[in-house]
């Protein structure tokens, strides 16, 4: 269960409440005995990136880099 602390108490100890919350605790605070917001970890947006994580399972073709006036045709109509 997550710890509830008054306001005031969050204000005068704001940095002790976030390395709590960096640990992996949910903090609740309260005004007149009332929650009004949570303190919890942060969650990374996305998962770190893994450098070779597709290798071996991509294959780019041959001529993946050439440019041929059909393909300029295709693409401009000129």
């Amino acid at each position: 269960m997550a710890e509830s602390v008054n306001i005031y108490d969050a204000k005068t100890g704001f940095s002790r409440l976030v390395a709590r919350a960096e640990a992996g605790e949910t903090i609740t605070i309260s005004r007149n005995g009332r929650a009004v917001a949570r303190l919890i970890p942060a969650v990374p947006d996305r998962r770190e990136r893994m450098p070779g994580a597709w290798r071996d399972r991509v294959v780019i073709a041959d001529d993946f880099d050439s440019f041929t006036a059909d393909d300029e045709h295709d693409w401009y109509g000129a």
